[in-house]
C-alpha cells in the first residue's frame, strides 16, 4: 500500500506522487478515478478494487508554480553527483559556497556547487577568483519540469512516461 501513485490534475497535468493508500482514499471518496492499473487488485472483505498506478482528479485545481527546493540533495542532483571543480563523480560530496558566506556570499542556487571534500578543503574560505580552480559549469536554479520532479520514479513505473513527458 506504500507504492507510489502518480496523481494527475483534471487536465492530465502531473501534480504529485502519493502512496497507494492515499490514492485509494481519493478514489473511494469520488475525488479521483483510476487512469492506469498496472499492479493488480486489492481485495477487501466485501469488494475488489484495482490497484492504481496513475489516478486523475475529477476536477481541475490551480496549483502554485512548482519550485525545486534548495537543499543538498537537489544541489547534488543538479550537478549530477559530480565535483564541479575536478569533475570526479562520487557519492561522497559536499556543498561549497563559491563566494563564502562570511565574505558576503548568499545561500542560493547561483552560489552553491557540489564539491568533493579534497577540492572543498583546497578552495577553503577563499573566493573562486583567488584560487587556481575553475568550475566545470556555472550553477543555476534547475527548472521545475515534470521530468525533473518525477523522473526518478520512471525506472520502476514506465507507464508514467506518457503523462510526464507530455508536460
Amino acid at each position: 500500500m506504500n507504492r507510489p501513485v502518480l496523481l494527475l490534475n483534471g487536465n492530465y497535468q502531473p501534480l504529485h506522487v502519493c502512496t497507494t493508500k492515499r490514492a485509494m482514499g481519493l478514489i473511494l471518496t469520488g475525488k479521483a478515478t483510476v487512469v492506469e492499473n498496472g499492479r493488480g487488485l486489492i481485495h477487501t472483505v466485501s469488494d475488489v478494487y484495482e490497484r492504481p498506478s496513475v489516478i486523475r482528479l475529477r476536477y481541475v485545481v490551480h496549483p502554485p508554480r512548482p519550485r525545486v527546493r534548495l537543499n543538498k540533495r537537489e544541489i547534488l542532483r543538479r550537478d549530477e553527483y559530480r565535483c564541479q571543480y575536478c569533475g570526479r563523480q562520487t557519492t561522497n560530496l559536499t556543498v561549497d559556497h563559491i563566494v563564502p558566506r562570511y565574505r558576503g556570499g548568499q545561500h542560493e542556487w547561483e552560489n552553491l556547487v557540489a564539491a568533493c571534500p579534497q577540492c572543498n578543503r583546497r578552495k577553503g574560505g577563499r573566493r573562486l577568483e583567488e584560487t587556481p580552480m575553475t568550475l566545470l559549469r556555472w550553477p543555476s536554479q534547475p527548472r521545475a519540469t515534470a521530468r525533473y520532479l518525477f523522473g526518478s520514479y520512471l525506472q520502476q513505473n514506465e507507464e508514467w512516461a506518457k503523462y510526464i513527458d507530455g508536460w
